[in-house]
């Protein structure tokens, strides 16, 4: 990737636009795949409600994968983490924000039909109980340091990189 190239992505995904709906914002989004041969991605972002009650994201949406949904990564009683669909959504208090984030709560795109390549854009339509539909650009970021998935690299002992087992994933 030519330098200038690399200058451009970085200032696209440093300065992605929040989106807005009613008192819900939306902030420092990103998506990624884990490799670029991956049938699933995540997204990740901010959720800040600056109205006076709690709200709750409901769903998410996208024509870039089969399904969509709304994940978290719970431990079992070995300790194997695991992602699961979370069906009743993120709450968001009045005046507080809801980070979704690696080895957190995050939007999963199961069944990708394109590739994820570093730069590109997706589009996705997040519905919360009050404020409705938020339409958010949300840039892919292949970049972002695996640090930030603070200390679930070494989730199922498996090598870091390699994503955790997930109860909800098809079968091939």
């Amino acid at each position: 990737m030519s330098r200038f190239k690399l200058l451009m992505t970085a200032a696209a995904v440093a300065f992605a636009a929040p989106a807005f709906a009613g008192d819900i914002m939306i902030t420092d989004p990103y998506a990624r795949v884990s490799t670029m041969m991956s049938k699933s991605g995540a997204a990740f972002m901010v959720i800040e409600n600056h109205g006076a009650d709690d709200d709750r994201l409901i769903g998410a949406a996208s024509d870039i994968a089969d399904r969509v949904e709304l994940h978290t990564h719970i431990s079992d009683a070995n300790g194997v983490m695991q992602m699961v669909e979370v069906k009743e959504g993120f709450p968001v208090a009045a005046h507080g924000t809801h980070e979704l984030k690696r080895g957190a709560d995050h939007v999963m795109f199961l069944g990708l039909r394109q590739s994820l390549n570093d730069g590109d854009t997706v589009h996705v339509v997040l519905t919360f109980e009050k404020a409705g539909e938020v339409a958010v650009d949300i840039p892919v970021d292949l970049k972002r340091d695996a640090a930030a998935m603070g200390g679930m690299q070494m989730m199922n002992g498996a090598p870091e990189g390699k994503m955790p087992e997930h109860k909800n994933m098809p079968s091939n």
